[in-house]
């Protein structure tokens, strides 16, 4: 019995297909492709991508995927990394992960438009609070004592005396 990397390989030379030209059917890098022609697991990240890229490949090239990935499963369990599904550890529930998941739902031109208005708003609230507070503060407050005299103010308390007798008013008797 061959290996799952052989029989991918002979299929696709039966046919006359180029790493290339299958990479290009099955959307699957060509780096990708030679790997799993070569049996090559370890240079993906996690056995459930070797599934998912054998079941595209066989089916493009009108092989029966069941049986290849039960093949499959056996030559993965050669493999100390694919041994236990379990040795992966549980999957993360990270405040980051979530809010990383919530992001990516986000469609970017709402979010954009949505920044833009708020932001709009907030320079519009900025600068009425400024006004705000120029309206309300005494334009002379800045002046020190001394600095500013009413045009009524008199230097000294008692009052001027005439200056002729002419003016002076006069007493009826």
């Amino acid at each position: 019995m061959s290996s799952v990397a052989e029989q991918l390989r002979r299929a696709r030379e039966s046919r006359g297909w180029t790493v290339y030209e299958v990479a290009e059917l099955t959307k699957i890098k060509t780096d990708h492709i030679r790997a799993l022609e070569s049996g090559d697991y370890r240079a993906f990240s996690a056995a459930v991508y070797v599934r998912g890229f054998v079941r595209t490949y066989a089916s493009i090239l009108k092989l029966e995927p069941a049986p290849l990935v039960a093949d499959l499963e056996a030559e993965l369990r050669q493999i100390p990394e694919f041994q236990d599904p379990a040795a992966a550890g549980p999957p993360s529930h990270r405040w980051i992960d979530f809010l990383m998941l919530q992001l990516s739902r986000l469609h970017l031109r709402s979010v954009l438009w949505t920044a833009a208005i708020l932001l709009f708003l907030a320079i519009g609230l900025w600068g009425f609070r400024i006004w705000q507070r120029h309206a309300a503060r005494d334009p002379l407050s800045s002046l020190g004592p001394g600095l500013y005299q009413s045009p009524g103010y008199t230097p000294s308390p008692a009052l001027p005396l005439p200056t002729n007798a002419a003016s002076a008013p006069r007493r009826s008797n």
